[in-house]
């Protein structure tokens, strides 16, 4: 039997290998900053391993992308240990998977300003928090800034790698965009004003609780902006969600606005091949996310009842329920596996199997939504690019080789796919309902006339 030859990878330039070594030496002085007892060096060793990841990511990416053609290069991705369920990637799996375990359980304050594990990560950033917050640091403004520079440096890879395609431009500095302004910025400066902090770009059901009743109420008692508050959401959710879904498809969220997609469209953008595309995938998936969604409609429901009987119909039963919903769906589904599995299972596990507003969305956009993706299957190569670049699982080769629309509740209309098609067959449209499920001519293998 003749053994299977695995092709060579292309040679690493010395370049290369140069900004990945300030790269590790970046997260060698996060580790330092980590262990060191001393607050000078501490912070010493902190923003040095920031300003070294920084530079080195953005040098790489620059090396690595900007100077060559730009495309969607998926080139190699399965036979290196990084991107191929390989080694490196289950040690990066469990590093991200084990920082959110310590984030969530290992990392509250105890009243003195101590933060467990974390506590020498936090307190580097006082200074800025200050800044910006008018107060000191805690476990989740460290969340939010290492989560935003993620999105920011991975972005500028992401920009320099699909500069060709306008649409993937445009998209990509509009998820930067909302996740440093609208996730970070903005809802810092309202706490700095001493304001309620409030996130303008999540909306109800994936912010589950911006419409609980006790959310709504202690924001009316807050005033005008309060008031606004709610407005806000429960108009975004409730009015414009299906309006702006008829029109565009729940791309205008889920891969335009929304930071968990953000953050799986930039630093996920590696991992999109590693998505299941099999049908007992789908099927869990279906299985899944729709109980997800009618879990924390029914929770909604349940505390708007208890709350209009005087807080007498259930006891704590409802804010119990809604405590472990946040618990399970909240913190160990979006951020422990969503995240913590990217480099096993893909970069949107979490908006593929648990997210309740990609299933609200998806809902919308399959039956009510006027977006879909032609096909044009005459032109059709089956080259699978556009198949390996698809993270929510669809096969979209199968669709494309019989020239059948994509019409499917779990599309967020990245446009990887007809970014990556060398043929021009994928095109994302937001046309008329009519015909939205009627698929393009093929030419019969008759009509050819070969041998004529």
């Amino acid at each position: 039997m003749t053994p299977t030859l695995t092709p060579p990878l292309p040679a690493t330039s010395p370049a290369e290998k140069l900004t990945l070594a300030v790269v590790a030496g970046g997260l060698l002085a996060l580790l330092l900053a980590l262990a060191d007892a001393d607050p000078s060096r501490r912070n010493t060793w902190f923003w040095l391993a920031v300003g070294l990841v920084s530079a080195g990511t953005l040098a790489w990416s620059w090396l690595k992308f900007g100077r060559h053609p730009s495309g969607v290069q998926q080139d190699n991705l399965w036979l290196r240990a990084s991107t191929g369920r390989g080694a490196v990637a289950w040690v990066t799996g469990l590093v991200l998977t084990g920082f959110y375990v310590v984030l969530y359980w290992f990392s509250n304050d105890d009243g003195q300003g101590n933060f467990g594990l974390l506590n020498n990560l936090i307190h580097p950033l006082d200074g800025l928090s200050q800044a910006l917050r008018a107060r000191p640091a805690d476990q989740w403004f460290l969340y939010g800034t290492f989560y935003t520079l993620a999105v920011l440096l991975m972005g500028s890879r992401a920009l320099w790698k699909y500069r060709h395609s306008r649409y993937q431009v445009i998209r990509t500095v509009s998820v930067m965009f909302f996740q440093l302004g609208f996730s970070f910025l903005i809802p810092g400066l309202l706490q700095f004003f001493q304001q309620p902090e409030f996130y303008f770009s999540y909306f109800w059901p994936l912010k589950y609780d911006y419409l609980f009743p006790g959310t709504v109420t202690s924001l009316l008692q807050k005033g005008g902006l309060g008031v606004f508050m709610v407005f806000w959401g429960a108009v975004m959710s409730l009015v414009a969600t299906p309006v702006l879904t008829y029109f565009y498809g729940k791309r205008w969220y889920c891969s335009w606005v929304c930071g968990c997609g953000g953050l799986a469209e930039t630093a996920g953008d590696p991992y999109r091949h590693l998505s299941d595309k099999s049908r007992a995938a789908w099927r869990w998936e279906v299985r899944i996310i729709y109980p997800v969604l009618g879990l924390i409609i029914a929770i909604t429901a349940l505390l708007w009842v208890h709350f209009a009987t005087g807080s007498n119909l259930l006891g704590e039963a409802g804010n119990v329920a809604a405590k472990w919903y946040g618990f399970a769906i909240g913190s160990v589904f979006s951020g422990v596996i969503g995240v913590g599995f990217y480099p096993i299972m893909g970069s949107r596990v979490w908006c593929r199997f648990g997210c309740p507003m990609a299933a609200y969305l998806g809902l919308l956009q399959k039956h009510f939504s006027r977006f879909r993706i032609s096909t044009n299957g005459a032109q059709c190569i089956s080259c699978g690019n556009c198949s390996n670049v698809c993270e929510m699982g669809i096969d979209v080769q199968q669709y494309a080789q019989r020239g059948a629309p994509i019409v499917r509740a779990s599309c967020v209309g990245c446009g990887m796919c007809s970014t990556a098609c060398p043929r021009g067959v994928l095109n994302l449209e937001n046309g008329p309902r009519e015909g939205r499920y009627q698929a393009s001519p093929l030419i019969h293998a008759d009509s050819l006339r070969i041998l004529s």
